[in-house]
C-alpha cells in the first residue's frame, strides 16, 4: 500500500495564514505559533472595530453639519427635521460634504429645511414653580 501524506493541503493552509498575516508586527507574520494565534485574535475583533468605526464616522459627520447648520443659525436637531418635512433625503455623509465643500448649496437646503418646518414648534420650557 502506498503511504499518502497530507503535505499540499498542509501547505495551501500555512500559505493562506501567512498571506492573511501579512504586515503583522514582528515574528507575528511568519512563524506559524505565533501567527496562527495572532490570525485568530485579529478575526475576533475585526467585525467589533469596523462597527466602531462606522459610529465614528456617523459622530464626526454629525458633528460637521451641525457646526455649519449653526452657522446659519439653525440646529442640527430642527434642520434634520426641516429635511424630512421637506422631503429632502440626504444622508449625514453627504450633508457634511456638501457643508464643508459647497457653502452655497449647504445655504439652500438649509434654507429650504427652515421653509419646511412649522412655525408654531418651538422648544417647550420646563416651568419653574
Amino acid at each position: 500500500m502506498v503511504r499518502i501524506k497530507n503535505s499540499i493541503a498542509r501547505k495551501k493552509g500555512r500559505k493562506r495564514v501567512f498571506r492573511a498575516t501579512k504586515g503583522f508586527y514582528g515574528q507575528k507574520k511568519n512563524r506559524w505559533g505565533q501567527a496562527i494565534r495572532a490570525l485568530i485574535k485579529a478575526l475576533r475583533y475585526h467585525t467589533k472595530h469596523r462597527k466602531a468605526r462606522a459610529r465614528d464616522f456617523r459622530r464626526l459627520w454629525i458633528a460637521r453639519v451641525n457646526a455649519a447648520s449653526q452657522m446659519e443659525g439653525l440646529t442640527y436637531s430642527r434642520l434634520i427635521r426641516g429635511l424630512k418635512e421637506a422631503k429632502i433625503e440626504l444622508n449625514r455623509k453627504m450633508l457634511a460634504e456638501i457643508a464643508i465643500n459647497d457653502q452655497a448649496t449647504f445655504n439652500k437646503i438649509v434654507s429650504a429645511a427652515n421653509k419646511a418646518l412649522p412655525a408654531n414648534v418651538t422648544r417647550k420650557k420646563a416651568d419653574k414653580k
